[in-house]
């Protein structure tokens, strides 16, 4: 029976993987990591964690921040570290990653396993895996959470209320329409069924759920599952947050997609 035939009864999460895409991140990749320690030593002991960071053609000092990052917070084993050299879409990265995290898990059982997506710019709170969790427990097959800007004061006002307003538009009490990267959890099994992130240059996670939604997967959005993301106008993907705000300054904003919303155009990352 597909998942549009009917309620399925959605099976206990016995691992989490979390993947996180980084090109030249070196400042902000270690609080990210220690931020995922933390949500990660949250959950029950009987769930086993692992990450897998994709290091994407760095140049930087990433790849040592990471290594010193693993060693002081997290356990022997569990993050793997990926390097990539050749040009790849953000979609490939992140299905790269969390390929690598459910090889190194190893279950039979996909159902069972929730894979979490997050960016080396941002900082989960310390219950962003149990409260994925608590809605994988209740039949969700996705979560797609929401985004808070990390220090928006350093934005120009009218960038931060024009952003605002866009935030605002698309959220409801208990929902709303945005999608983020750096806050989505799906299902391993559906995960796999759809085919991973599809390999798009940006914009990834908005058609991995419309690849969800279309196999009848349920999809929840709630408004209270938040990461803390940066504020910056110059990013590392073309066409994600970054390119968002920086558009926001200009004299004469051109319409285009809202935060967290699909975006029209997009390059390698």
């Amino acid at each position: 029976m597909s998942p549009a035939d009917g309620a399925r009864t959605p099976r206990d999460i016995a691992a989490v993987a979390v993947v996180v895409p980084a090109h030249d991140e070196e400042a902000l990749i270690g609080p990210c990591l220690a931020a995922l320690a933390t949500a990660a030593c949250a959950v029950s002991s009987q769930v086993a964690v692992v990450a897998s960071v994709v290091l994407d053609r760095c140049t930087d000092g990433t790849a040592a921040v990471v290594r010193d990052a693993v060693r002081r917070w997290w356990p022997r084993s569990a993050v793997a570290t990926l390097g990539n050299a050749v040009p790849r879409t953000i979609g490939e990265l992140r299905t790269l990653g969390l390929d690598d995290a459910l090889r190194r898990l190893g279950l039979a059982d996909l159902g069972r396993a929730w894979l979490l997506s997050t960016d080396a710019d941002t900082r989960v709170p310390p219950d962003w895996m149990r409260r994925h969790l608590r809605h994988a427990a209740a039949g969700a097959d996705a979560v797609a959470g929401m985004a808070d800007l990390d220090s928006p004061h350093r934005l120009p006002p009218e960038v931060l209320c024009r952003y605002t307003a866009l935030v605002d538009a698309g959220t409801a009490a208990d929902a709303h329409t945005h999608v983020y990267a750096a806050n989505l959890g799906v299902r391993a099994d559906a995960f796999r069924e759809a085919g991973g992130f599809p390999a798009v240059a940006a914009g990834e996670e908005h058609a991995l759920l419309a690849r969800l939604r279309a196999a009848g997967r349920r999809i929840v959005t709630p408004v209270d599952l938040r990461v803390r993301t940066s504020a910056r106008t110059r990013g590392r993907a073309v066409g994600g947050l970054a390119d968002l705000l920086g558009s926001l300054g200009a004299p004469t904003p051109a319409p285009g997609p809202g935060p967290g919303e699909r975006p029209r155009t997009g390059a390698l990352r």
